[in-house]
């Protein structure tokens, strides 16, 4: 990472941390920026800190520019006060080595001009896998995968499915890279529609030349039935939305279900503005997927059901090493099984990431980090929790229009100062 410097700190009580926090303050002075030098102290700082000891049961991360913002934050950390770029927490005790979170792979509707750009400046690690992911890409796409992430003039935009689809899955495994780098192994892997082909290559059970071989031809796929569909979110209880589609029942149905109230309806596109119309009536809330003008998830796909089956003949699924959790199915499911039927039954039936999450949280999974450009499946999952009974963390990665080094050591810093074990020492490599 280049740019951003995270200060990590931690105590046994909240005295300690602000005790810790004055401690520093009376080291480092303000001082006037003093370029490589400056950059360098600030960094050595940041490693002593890291070289320091075990991490307390109370926690802070301190990120920073230069020496002001990082000063700044940790005199409001001595102060008990609340600052931009301070992140703080409590570690639950039963931590213990560090608690590994779920990586959460979203499908379409997560990308924005420009999202990777920062980070394949600012980290060797993400552009190292991006380039990975655009080699295995490669025999499949006539265009580059870094110069759409770059938005160099004459490329392909992102509206076009088989352009978007294989650049989200890049950006996913990219992430999780990152996320490893720093030492955040995932405790499971679930995926969303097509996410669930980048949980897979995370959990072990697809190669990258694989699942880059699935996302790409799966995406191109996807174009012989554009035009004919639409997909649309819907904020209501699943039961409710189920009874609204029965005069529909041959052109609609139900893609998704996200959580309780957070349901995707799939099909025609004359039926879907006749639905759409009825959901305002209701005065329901609801909004297209962005950029799709086909109906995954319905009848629709099963015009491709032997194209489907073929693209992912050659596959060869290994047992994973991370615990992946179907949302075809809506539990564990073994890994050798994710062959070209179970990848048709991905796109065909309804994605099941409601039944998914549940599975999680039943099983004790209590930390879930959104690998993507952007978070999208946080109201269900939260819904989820709550009717569950239980608590989770649920995080995002990048956000719109942030996704730089800062946005990404926040997102390490909120799992840090959650119990999450962090190797901060990559941050200084």
């Amino acid at each position: 990472m280049t740019g951003t410097v995270p200060w990590v700190l931690s105590g046994r009580s909240a005295a300690g941390l602000r005790a810790q926090a004055g401690r520093l303050l009376a080291r480092l002075a303000p001082g006037p920026a003093a370029g490589a030098a400056e950059a360098a102290l600030l960094a050595e700082v940041g490693r002593s800190l890291v070289a320091a000891g075990a991490a307390g049961e109370y926690r802070a991360v301190v990120i920073g520019r230069d020496r002001a913002e990082l000063l700044d934050g940790v005199r409001a950390l001595a102060e008990e006060r609340p600052a931009p770029h301070v992140i703080t927490g409590r570690a639950p005790r039963r931590a213990g080595a560090g608690t590994r979170p779920v990586f959460v792979f979203p499908g379409q509707g997560t990308q924005w001009v420009g999202m990777a750009v920062a980070l394949l400046d600012a980290s060797p690690v993400f552009a190292e896998a991006v380039r990975d992911c655009e080699k295995a890409l490669s025999p499949y796409l006539n265009w580059s995968l870094e110069d759409v992430l770059r938005g160099v003039p004459g490329t392909p935009p992102l509206d076009q499915v088989d352009v978007v689809q294989p650049v989200l899955f890049s950006m996913m495994v990219s992430l999780a890279r990152l996320w490893r780098r720093f030492g955040v192994e995932p405790g499971a892997a679930v995926g969303h529609s097509q996410g669930e082909i980048a949980a897979a290559h995370v959990a072990g059970a697809l190669s990258l030349d694989d699942a880059a071989r699935i996302v790409a031809l799966r995406s191109q796929a996807l174009t012989k039935i554009r035009g004919r569909g639409e997909m649309l979110t819907v904020l209501a209880p699943g039961d409710q939305v189920r009874a609204m589609l029965a005069d529909w029942q041959d052109t609609l149905s139900v893609a998704a279900v996200n959580g309780p109230a957070t349901i995707t309806v799939s099909g025609d596109v004359a039926a879907m503005a006749d639905f759409g119309a009825a959901l305002r009536a209701a005065r329901m809330m609801r909004w297209r997927v962005p950029g799709v003008d086909f109906a995954a998830h319905s009848p629709h796909v099963e015009d491709l059901r032997e194209t489907l089956l073929d693209l992912a003949a050659s596959v060869e699924p290994a047992a994973g090493d991370v615990p992946f959790y179907s949302t075809v199915t809506g539990q564990r499911v073994d890994t050798e099984g994710l062959d070209a039927e179970y990848w048709y039954r991905n796109l065909r039936q309804t994605v099941r990431f409601d039944d998914a999450v549940r599975s999680l949280v039943t099983d004790g999974h209590e930390v879930f980090v959104e690998c993507s450009a952007q978070p999208v499946l946080t109201v269900g999952m939260q819904d989820i929790v709550e009717e569950l009974g239980r608590s989770a963390v649920l995080m995002a990665t990048l956000r719109n229009e942030d996704g730089g080094a800062a946005r990404f050591l926040a997102a390490l810093a909120e799992a840090y100062v959650h119990g999450v074990a962090v190797d901060w020492t990559a941050a200084f490599a």
